[in-house]
């Protein structure tokens, strides 16, 4: 690990103590007591009244803080947060060798603020009502916010495959083959693969509401490009430039949930997310395919979409509150330095600098690195590639099933992705009943979570996903065999699908905790490639193999890859000791609930 990785690493180590016990005192570190220390010289009696309020406040918080260890978790949590946050490191002020210009007006610069500590704010106590963990359920669970978010996503995910249905249409009418007409969609995926390197250092500078709503306005813009392009190279860029302003509900909504539910309720948050996020490329084609066959044409699938984006974006402006605990505390900052007229209150966000070799560091060199030197990382992440490319496969692989050998049109063609669909939604219900068991094992554990009780859903959902793509090849190649064998072959699909990826997504961040957002940038890069690039051979591979021997090759590739997640979980402990990036889980006494890393699941 290079400074940098060494300074995240003691930062997140001093943020959670409960699982990092090596420290010396072995207890949380408290904040200071909050005095106000005002450099004003007013003594106007509001303002004594204020000052007075606050000083009766924070007795009641520290009581508290003293009481509830989570509420000092999550307060080194926050300024952890900073430190990881993107040009917040200690080069960026060292690199400083101009000399400052005059203060103005023949003023001197004014003394340094006695304890800059005293003026930065924090929560009051665990059960702080401005934190978005603390939100009512309704608010948190209802339309204003988490199904909205989810409908945001559903609308990025959707546009990804819709276009599969206009392909055809769009070949057609540009005059090229269908081969270059599927780079619309492989383009758009590749989008996916780039924008999280943006749209994640910008949520971690400037919280989660404005990357959401400009991502959602520029993706709105893109497609209404692509429905009104007069040339093939418009379609194409506007393809990719929508996936990759697209790609911010994919990498932001998920930390919203994380910000907003704790650990025992995220995991069903984010289930529920994960289901948006697979079942969208599967309900577009169906509803593609009526459009194109009808009067509408091809281009009334990218209408339809930016008027859905549209609506999203509207939702967002209008009702999407900022969730990112940092950046809650700058609005908390701003609205008592106007109200107290104390403008040295701040919050710890408003200190950052941005720099652009710690943003290079942070968001493309060690991503790679981790990559490339993590076996854990690597080999799950060949894996969920592998699983992430078949399902835009997939959108190939159906319509010659259903379309061509079957001779169903293109709207009803599609309607067989609800076979996979199902058995998502099977595998989002065996992972949600789970939950209580490990919550029970994570309570006798003193609340520290071993990665490896992920897995087995994992080792499950390979099995069940090789037996379907065999049950799909041998059962689709002919046109005497009834549809619906072909098309209940996705319950077993659809739910290895869903198992693989949504678990060992977590066991990635259980095992890498304070580096996991690397090791997920890492991830979503290659499987975005993968799913980019499976799509533009899958027509020559079933052409030349036949759908039987296509599913076989397939499915035997998915057999080889079931070990891996088997393999970790009877030494991945021991993998992660060896690991420069993973921390060890050692056992401990504190029965207190930590807060999760970085607000991840």
């Amino acid at each position: 690990m290079d400074i940098v990785d060494r300074e995240l690493e003691k930062a997140e180590r001093d943020a959670s103590p409960e699982r990092f016990p090596e420290r010396k005192n072995g207890e949380f570190e408290r904040p200071r007591p909050m005095t106000s220390s005002s450099t004003s010289s007013s003594t106007s009696s509001s303002r004594s009244v204020i000052r007075e309020e606050m000083r009766m406040s924070r007795v009641n918080t520290m009581a508290d803080l003293e009481k509830h260890p989570t509420a000092i978790s999550r307060i080194q949590t926050q300024r952890s947060q900073h430190t990881a946050t993107v040009g917040r490191g200690l080069k960026s002020r060292s690199q400083k060798s101009r000399p400052l210009p005059e203060f103005g007006a023949g003023k001197p610069y004014p003394p340094p603020l006695p304890e800059q500590e005293e003026y930065v704010v924090e929560y009051d106590g665990p059960n702080d009502p401005l934190h978005p963990q603390n939100w009512p359920m309704k608010k948190k669970s209802g339309v204003l916010t988490a199904v909205m978010l989810a409908y945001t996503t559903l609308v990025s995910a959707f546009t990804s495959s819709i276009f599969s249905a206009a392909t055809v249409a769009v070949s057609q009418h540009f005059r090229v083959s269908t081969e270059v007409g599927i780079l619309g969609l492989s383009l758009y995926v590749l989008g996916f693969a780039t924008g999280p390197i943006i749209w994640a250092p910008l949520s971690e500078l400037r919280g989660r509401k404005l990357p959401i709503v400009i991502g959602m306005f520029g993706f709105a813009i893109f497609q209404v490009g692509v429905a009104t392009a007069k040339d093939l190279q418009t379609v194409m860029l506007c393809r990719f430039f929508g996936g990759l302003f697209g790609a911010c509900p994919l990498a932001v909504v998920a930390a919203v949930f994380s910000d907003m539910f704790d650990n025992r309720t995220r995991g069903l948050a984010i289930t529920i997310f994960s289901m948006t996020v697979f079942a969208g490329p599967l309900l577009a084609p169906f509803i593609g395919g009526f459009i194109v066959e009808s009067y509408l044409g091809w281009r009334w699938t990218e209408y339809l979409t930016a008027i859905m984006g549209f609506v999203a974006f509207g939702l967002d402006v209008l009702f999407l509150e900022e969730t990112y605990p940092p950046v809650v505390l700058v609005q908390k900052a701003a609205e008592l330095r106007r109200r107290t007229l104390n403008w040295g209150i701040h919050a710890k966000q408003e200190e950052i600098e941005v720099n652009l070799s710690e943003l290079v560091s942070k968001n493309f060199s060690r991503p790679l690195r981790i990559l490339v030197t993590e076996p854990i990382v690597l080999l799950l992440s060949i894996y969920m590639s592998f699983i992430y490319g078949l399902l835009y496969l997939f959108l190939t692989a159906y319509p010659i099933v259903f379309q061509q050998i079957h001779g169903f049109n293109g709207g009803v063609g599609g309607l067989p992705y609800f076979g996979m669909i199902l058995g998502m939604f099977f595998a989002g219900v065996m992972i949600v009943l789970q939950q209580p068991s490990y919550n029970k094992k994570l309570a006798a554990n003193n609340n520290i979570p071993i990665p490896e009780w992920r897995l087995p859903p994992v080792i499950i959902g390979g099995v069940s996903f090789a037996c379907g793509l065999f049950w799909f090849g041998w059962s689709g190649y002919r046109s005497d065999i009834h549809w619906i064998v072909p098309t209940l072959s996705g319950l077993l699909t659809g739910f290895g699908l869903l198992a693989i990826f949504l678990q060992a997504l977590n066991y990635i961040v259980d095992a890498y905790l304070m580096f996991a957002a690397s090791a997920i940038a890492a991830n979503t890069f290659l499987r975005s490639l993968a799913g980019a690039c499976f799509p533009l051979f899958a027509q020559y591979m079933f052409k030349a193999l036949g759908v039987n021997w296509a599913g076989t090759l397939l499915g035997c590739v998915a057999i080889i890859l079931v070990p891996i997640p088997v393999v970790f979980y009877k030494y991945g402990a021991k993998l992660r000791q060896k690991s420069k990036f993973a921390p060890v889980y050692p056992k401990q006494e504190s029965t207190a609930m930590p807060e999760e890393i970085g607000g991840v699941v």
